[in-house]
């Protein structure tokens, strides 16, 4: 992409609603534009980047063996009310009524309907297990709708929803849930913490919130520090494997992690006290299983392997799609914009001409654009008659991990510059050696 082409309305000065780091830099990089409380526009920079997540959402829910579909967003009543749900969720709920007078509702979740879809295709134990996930819009009527997209009224969200014979069958699709997602977060460069929680309306009694620690979030957390050492690595996982997914489960559950809703107080002084720590953490997943909580209200039934009728096991996972990204944001930038991690970013590499309308640079410039294009990396050509003082500024609010800087002087002597977003690091290479350099970062990224 070419910036004189590009639609990337940034903004000089920081946005006075802006009261928190990502939602002042995600209005200051042009990513997004809020068209009512709680509500915005994705504009091409922010809606890149929100492709960007939600395709590695996809990828780690089908590796686990989820199956993808859609739901629409607008809910009939009826079926929250034979959940027993309707009255019961609250303000949040946007209740609506169609020229019909019919009682609808914009989908806050989904497990009424999901249900309603399972019961109406599956009677046999032989159809199980199943797992159905979507990536769809939601709507939830925050009283106080604030901090962007991190606590919109709108919101982009993967929501699952597993079906099981047995109890045991059901956690070990919990189980696989948390394996899937920790693999699914350190692919966007975050550290997410799984944490005891809260069920909320959902139900349930075993749930985990992931939480990534900064200092905007909107829970307390308490947490043994030896849980931020773990990492996910390049481990091979077998999801169909009970015992490996229940020990990588307890590899990351075991040591102290709890969210204000749920701390004990005395289980946190049993940690050495030089491990105790206290911070805020963002929520951007949680991991259900509430039983037959929905199949026995909504009568999800299956004949069981000695032909009676038994109510399905349940759960429900969902990963916060927008929420991902302020949080990404939360978790790295500094002073001058936002940093971001190669595996989300919205572009691979900037190239900045110091001198537009040189022919030796400009000619540099368009080479180096067609070879990542060929290599089949995306760079954003920063093209424009501006001084290099404001392209320079650009680039780091835009937060590419790499940039290409061109000028005559430099190629003068055969060079351009590669420099690190995140270090700040830059380095004399040919044309050739900063395209192989880039190349071998994202292959090995």
């Amino acid at each position: 992409m070419r910036m004189s082409r590009y639609f990337l309305p940034v903004l000089k000065e920081d946005p006075a609603e802006a009261a928190i780091v990502s939602h002042r830099l995600m209005l200051r990089a042009g990513m997004i534009k809020q068209s009512s409380a709680g509500i915005y526009s994705w504009l091409p920079m922010g809606y890149k980047v929100l492709r960007k997540i939600e395709d590695i959402v996809h990828e780690e829910q089908q590796k686990a063996g989820h199956m993808p579909m859609l739901m629409p967003t607008i809910q009939s009543a009826d079926l929250w009310r034979e959940s027993g749900r309707y009255d019961d969720y609250g303000e949040e709920m946007l209740r609506i009524k169609d020229r019909h007078d019919r009682d609808m509702l914009f989908t806050p979740t989904a497990e009424e309907l999901i249900t309603d879809i399972f019961r109406s295709h599956v009677s046999s134990y032989k159809d199980l297990p199943l797992t159905l996930y979507q990536i769809q819009w939601k709507f939830r009527d925050e009283r106080r709708p604030r901090f962007g997209v991190m606590r919109g009224r709108e919101f982009y969200m993967k929501d699952g929803y597993n079906f099981d014979l047995t109890k045991e069958d059901a956690l070990h699709a919990y189980n696989r849930h948390l394996v899937s997602y920790l693999r699914t977060y350190e692919r966007m460069g975050l550290q997410a913490i799984p944490m005891r929680a809260d069920s909320g309306p959902i139900g349930g009694d075993d749930t985990h919130e992931f939480l990534v620690l900064a200092d905007t979030g909107e829970s307390e957390v308490f947490y043994d520090s030896a849980v931020t050492d773990l990492t996910f690595g390049d481990r091979e996982i077998d999801f169909d494997d009970v015992d490996q997914c229940q020990s990588i489960m307890e590899e990351f559950t075991t040591k102290y992690a709890r969210t204000d809703e749920t701390h004990d107080e005395a289980l946190f002084n049993e940690v050495p006290e030089e491990r105790r720590r206290t911070a805020r953490g963002i929520e951007v997943g949680q991991i259900f299983y509430f039983g037959t909580k929905y199949s026995d209200a909504m009568n999800a039934k299956v004949q069981g392997p000695d032909g009676k009728p038994v109510a399905v096991h349940m759960g429900s996972h969902g990963i916060g799609v927008s929420r991902l990204l302020g949080a990404i944001i939360e978790a790295s930038h500094d002073d001058k914009g936002i940093i971001w991690p190669e595996g989300v970013t919205p572009y691979h590499v900037g190239i900045v001409n110091l001198k537009q309308g040189d022919e030796e640079a400009d000619a540099a410039c368009e080479q180096l654009y067609k070879e990542f294009t060929a290599a089949g990396l995306e760079p954003l050509y920063d093209d424009r008659k501006e001084r290099a003082g404001g392209k320079f500024a650009t680039m780091d609010l835009i937060g590419l991990p790499w940039r290409i800087t061109v000028g005559p002087r430099g190629l003068k002597n055969g060079v351009v510059e590669l420099t690190s977003r995140k270090t700040g690091e830059s380095t004399e290479m040919t044309p050739a050696e900063a395209v192989a350099r880039v190349k071998d970062i994202y292959a090995g990224a």
